[in-house]
């Protein structure tokens, strides 16, 4: 299954257990793939550079630039040609979408409201990383 998870459910499995933690261990055993965005990699950086996770990542003994390393080994990265502007309360959500657009994803997955709220887009399925735990079993 190809999947395409917003910052949110990374950081969340990145630094904490649960939902999106299972997340990255299927992509990790390959049950499910993984994809980014150069975008989506450095949002990921830029957020995991915020003072409010400091403290999370030196009790990980970690540093942000080695999880976004992580990260982008783990996912396989696409290069969206284009940006719908689909989602107008949070235009930087919608390179979500052109992510999943450019790798063809069946799911994208997302803990943000404006993301969920659109349900699906383009035959791509919303979820979040628990519902798509529960649509895996």
């Amino acid at each position: 299954m190809k999947v395409v998870a917003d910052t949110n459910t990374v950081i969340s499995g990145l630094l904490w257990r649960g939902a999106p933690r299972e997340l990255l261990e299927l992509a990790r055993s390959g049950k499910i793939t993984l994809y980014t965005s150069p975008d989506l990699l450095a949002e990921l950086a830029d957020v995991l550079e915020r003072d409010k996770f400091a403290s999370r990542l030196k009790a990980a003994q970690t540093t942000a630039r080695e999880l976004v390393l992580g990260y982008g080994e783990l996912a396989t990265l696409v290069h969206p040609t284009s940006t719908p502007s689909v989602i107008k309360d949070d235009p930087d959500d919608d390179m979500i979408l052109a992510c999943a657009i450019a790798a063809n994803a069946e799911v994208i997955v997302s803990g943000d409201s404006h993301v969920k709220s659109l349900k699906s887009y383009q035959g791509i399925s919303i979820l979040t990383a628990s519902e798509l735990l529960e649509k895996l079993k």
